[in-house]
């Protein structure tokens, strides 16, 4: 993205909510990029509060069809990019006297399905990371849910983004989600939220 579209972009995020928006490009899967986004978020606001970790993908396919590359790459994005945003969070968060950290997760990783050899993988180990590091960290003032959404209304390409979708979730029912768990009460932590469609199509 060309500087002055990046610096528009902020200026209309700016105008829109009320607060400074900056963004910096970052491979989930590069453990360098992901401590230079997060040092630099610090760096730009003075502190991190909360992090959001909803980077992800999904390859599908059989498992003895599915290359080892690609399988590789679903893991190391969805499930070591996690670990690495945590990783270097978190001592920004306990300097500062604690934060929030919210992974999006999937109700695969609690669900495993035929061709999801690589994203059930990446997702149930996602939820195990999750659930421990709260254990970790929790002492510290550092918070950690799960959210487990079902089908979002997105261009993610998994196996059923080409069915009629007026029933699935949509992505603001998922940021709605995060923002109630950032606004819970500090004496606890809901660590985990099952997202699912109010009514989806009947078998």
């Amino acid at each position: 993205m060309a500087p002055s579209c990046s610096k528009e972009r902020e200026r209309f995020a700016k105008e829109k909510s009320g607060i400074p928006i900056r963004g910096f490009a970052a491979d989930a899967r590069r453990e360098a990029d992901q401590r230079r986004l997060v040092e630099s978020t610090a760096r730009e606001g003075g502190r991190l509060d909360v992090l959001v970790n909803n980077a992800g993908l999904g390859h599908f396919g059989p498992v003895d069809e599915l290359s080892p590359d690609r399988f590789r790459e679903v893991l190391e994005t969805n499930l070591f990019g996690v670990y690495y945003a945590v990783h270097y969070a978190a001592p920004l968060m306990k300097a500062n006297g604690g934060g929030f950290i919210v992974n999006i997760a999937s109700l695969a990783s609690v669900n495993p399905f035929a061709g999801g050899s690589a994203y059930n993988a990446s997702k149930f180990g996602l939820l195990g990371f999750s659930e421990a590091a709260m254990l970790d960290l929790r002492h510290s003032g550092i918070r950690m849910a799960s959210v487990l959404p079902g089908s979002v209304d997105t261009d993610f390409g998994h196996p059923s983004a080409s069915r009629e979708a007026s029933w699935m979730l949509q992505p603001e029912d998922v940021a709605e989600a995060v923002a109630d768990l950032v606004r819970y009460p500090e004496r606890a932590i809901p660590s985990r939220i099952d997202l699912r469609p109010a009514k989806p199509p009947k078998k």
